[in-house]
């Protein structure tokens, strides 16, 4: 006789009630994972979450630039240097010379 028939009706019915309460929970965990409430909230999360990264990348790169802008314009030791700076305000100044002269001739 092997151990499935020696069970005896009350474990078979206590086995079942068991196995009906562990297949409630799956369904009710079932059920919450495919709820719209669920599912729009796990989307909105990866949303916000790629968007933190998104702007966490484009912080960094941005830091990078203004240190390498800075590295270039500023000595070490923190004084300007001014034999790159000149030229750079020149070009600055030029450019929006034209665009002053470009958006009036648009405009008369």
């Amino acid at each position: 006789m092997s151990d499935a028939d020696a069970r005896t009706p009350a474990q078979i019915e206590a086995d079942i009630k068991r196995r009906r309460e562990q297949l409630a929970e799956t369904l009710d965990e079932i059920g919450v994972r495919v709820h719209p409430k669920t599912i729009v909230g796990d989307a909105k999360a990866k949303v916000a979450s790629s968007v933190d990264r998104s702007l966490g990348r484009a912080y960094v790169s941005a830091n990078r630039f203004v240190s390498d802008v800075r590295g270039q314009l500023v000595a070490e030791d923190g004084a300007p240097r001014l034999e790159r700076i000149v030229p750079v305000a020149l070009v600055v100044v030029g450019l929006v010379g034209l665009l002053a002269v470009g958006s009036k001739r648009r405009k008369g």
